[in-house]
């Protein structure tokens, strides 16, 4: 009969267990229902957009596609001096006007209504009409010299009836002397009757369109006060602000542009003032009826005058500046197939949509003129 096997000792299974341990430590499990599956290794794409350690950019072809980015080689001009002024949008007098009282009273609608904003009018079309308003002082007082008035008038009447049956034995320069007191009086008591009743009618200045209104039916305005305000939207002019009185010399050609945009259009220079105003010399200009976009009064432009003396730099697109984390203003240049390098620059504005690069270019450079801000924003 077949003898089992023996039992091995605890020591011998220990040692066992050990040594597995130690050859495959990666064979151990997790519990049932715990077994989360073996972890694949994380393959970065390397053919996609990043910034490099030197702080370039490496952008595949592809990208630079989708991102439509557009570069232009730099050269080298002789471009005019450039300074960048402040301005704003003013009514030209010879176009625009305000329309104000010269008397305290209450408003009624004209034969067209009220003009509401933005409709058309033309020169001396009525507007509005003011009728007078007086305080229960004023108008005591003005019965009471009208009474006095019809008093005096009546008595000059009697005397001069008296004077006239006396043709003849009197002097005659009595007679008219009391004739002309007659008939000034009667003028006097007219005037101090209708000062009570007569309206004043407002008129427009110009022809033009109403660019603004101050004012409703029944409304109690007084003398002076601003009503309407007409401006001719095709002949505007633009007041810019010259920090140092020579820059206003020598002013070859000028354009603006809203809120710092890139579209420009052209201004026509018209003069400078005389005199400074706080501190500063302001300039003014006429804009161009055909090629200005629709302006309102009082809106914020900027203005950029070149003038006759030249300077030396490279002509790129206002839109190819972005800035670094340092808040540096950087143009991306080109330099090979899908490497970018952010190049720090110094300028000047050439005009609304074009700047003068005066430092940190040199000529054949390919600078990013479309897509720039995208470049910039690859980390």
């Amino acid at each position: 009969m077949k003898k089992p096997p023996r039992l091995r000792s605890g020591g011998a299974i220990a040692a066992t267990a050990a040594l597995i341990l130690a050859v495959a430590p990666g064979a151990a499990s997790a519990d049932a229902g715990h077994d989360h599956g073996a972890e694949l290794p994380v393959v970065a794409n390397p053919n996609t957009p990043k910034r490099l350690p030197d702080g370039s950019v490496f952008l595949p072809k592809l990208s630079q596609r989708q991102l439509r980015v557009r570069t232009v080689v730099a050269e080298p001009q002789s471009l005019p001096r450039t300074w960048q002024w402040v301005g704003r949008v003013v009514m030209d007098p010879n176009a625009g006007g305000k329309v104000q009282p010269t008397i305290d009273g209450r408003v009624e609608a004209g034969p067209r209504g009220l003009p509401v904003l933005g409709q058309a009018v033309r020169k001396g079309e009525v507007l509005a009409v003011v009728r007078p308003s007086a305080s229960p002082i004023e108008r005591a007082e003005q019965n009471a010299q009208a009474a006095e008035l019809r008093a005096n008038l009546e008595v000059a009447k009697q005397r001069l009836a008296r004077l006239q049956q006396l043709e003849g034995s009197v002097p005659q320069k009595e007679i008219d002397a009391a004739r002309t007191e007659v008939r000034s009086l009667g003028e006097r008591l007219a005037a101090i009757g209708g000062s009570l009743t007569t309206s004043e009618t407002l008129i427009a200045p110009v022809s033009g369109v109403v660019a603004s209104s101050h004012v409703v039916a029944g409304q109690v305005v007084e003398a002076r006060e601003l009503l309407f305000e007409i401006i001719d939207p095709a002949r505007l002019q633009v007041e810019a602000i010259a920090h140092d009185a020579a820059q206003a010399t020598g002013v070859a050609k000028a354009s603006a542009s809203v809120d710092g945009g890139t579209t420009a259009f052209p201004l026509e220079w018209v003069g400078a003032a005389g005199a400074l105003r706080d501190q500063s010399l302001p300039v003014l200009f006429r804009t161009v009826a055909d090629r200005t976009p629709p302006l309102s009064v009082g809106q914020p432009l900027q203005v950029v005058v070149q003038t006759r003396e030249q300077i030396d730099g490279i002509p790129v697109p206002s839109a190819a500046l972005v800035k670094n984390p340092a808040n540096q203003e950087i143009v991306w240049v080109h330099t090979s197939a899908e490497r970018f390098v952010p190049r720090t620059v110094r300028y000047r504005p050439l005009d609304g949509a074009t700047v003068t690069v005066t430092d940190g270019l040199a000529a054949g450079d390919r600078v990013v003129v479309q897509g720039a801000p995208l470049v910039n924003q690859v980390r």
